[in-house]
C-alpha cells in the first residue's frame, strides 16, 4: 500500500502548482488547487488521513553534510511583547515554561532545567507552504517527557502551544493531538545547528513536529496546555493560520 502524504498531494497538482510553490505565499493563496491542498478539500478529513498514513512513522533524518547553509527566519522575528523582550534581554534566565491544563501536576520549568533534561537531536527538513524548504539540526526536550512529568489526564485529547508573538494583536498558537505529541521526533527545541536557538528562530523554545508542514512548528513557546477540545481557543480551528486563513489543522507531509 502506498501511503498518501501532503507532499505527494502537492506533487499530484502538476507543474503549474509547482511553479506557484516556488514563487511565494501570495500566489499560493491565489490558487484554488493549492488552497484545496492546504485545506485537504471537502472529502479528505483528518480521520480519512489517519486511515492512509502511518502516524507513527519517522520523518527522514539527514546527515550533517546535508544541512542548508541558510535557514530562513520566517514569520515574526521578535515578539512585540514587553515581557518577552525583557526575557530575551536577560538571556531567558527568569523565563519559565508553563505546562498545565488537564494535567495532574502543573509545571513551571526554567530553560536551564529544560536543557538539563534528556535531549534529542535530529537533522530534518522544514517544508514551508510559502514554497521553500531547508534542512536544519534541532536539539531539544522530547515533548513526551514534559507531558509525562505533568501527568496528562485521560480526558485530554490535544496539546496547545501558546506563543509570545502575535499578528495584529491576535496571539499566535498551534495545537497537535496526543498521537503527534508523543511521537519520538516531537520536541521542544532549544538548540539549532549546534547553537542555542536564536530569537529569530523562536527562542527560547520552538516546537518541532517533524511530519507536519512549517506553520505547525510554533516559535516562542511560552505555555503548553493539555485540553479536551480546541473549540474554546482562538476561533476554534486549532491554530492561528487555521483560524485566519483556513489552513488545514492536520498538516501532514
Amino acid at each position: 500500500m502506498t501511503l498518501l502524504t501532503r507532499r505527494r498531494l502537492i506533487g499530484s497538482l502538476g507543474v503549474g502548482a509547482g511553479g506557484l510553490l516556488l514563487s511565494g505565499c501570495d500566489r499560493i493563496a491565489a490558487s484554488p488547487k493549492v488552497q484545496d491542498v492546504l485545506g485537504l478539500g471537502e472529502g479528505l478529513t483528518m480521520r480519512a488521513q489517519r486511515l492512509v498514513t502511518d502516524r507513527t512513522a519517522l520523518a527522514r533524518e539527514f546527515a550533517a553534510s546535508d544541512m542548508s547553509p541558510v535557514f530562513r527566519t520566517n514569520g515574526n522575528t521578535m515578539p512585540a511583547s514587553d515581557a518577552y523582550q525583557a526575557h530575551a534581554a536577560n538571556g531567558f534566565a527568569d523565563w519559565r515554561l508553563q505546562v498545565d491544563g488537564l494535567v495532574r501536576r502543573p509545571q513551571k520549568v526554567s530553560l536551564a532545567q529544560i536543557r538539563a533534561m534528556p535531549a534529542r537531536t535530529q537533522i530534518t527538513r522544514h517544508d514551508c507552504v510559502e514554497g521553500w524548504s531547508a534542512i536544519g539540526k534541532w536539539t531539544g526536550l522530547p515533548l513526551k517527557l514534559a507531558l509525562d512529568a505533568a501527568g496528562v489526564l485521560p480526558s485530554a485529547r490535544y496539546v496547545v502551544f501558546h506563543c509570545a508573538d502575535d499578528f495584529d494583536g491576535a496571539p499566535y498558537y498551534e495545537s497537535i493531538d496526543l498521537i503527534d505529541a508523543y511521537h519520538p521526533q516531537t520536541i521542544l527545541a532549544w538548540g539549532m545547528n549546534d547553537q542555542l536557538l536564536s530569537v529569530g528562530h523562536g527562542a527560547p523554545l520552538r516546537l518541532r513536529v517533524e511530519r507536519q508542514l512549517g506553520y505547525k512548528q510554533a516559535k516562542y513557546v511560552m505555555r503548553v496546555e493539555a485540553v479536551d477540545s480546541l473549540a474554546r481557543i482562538g476561533a476554534g480551528k486549532g491554530g492561528y493560520w487555521e483560524d485566519s486563513a483556513d489552513y488545514q489543522w492536520f498538516a501532514a507531509i
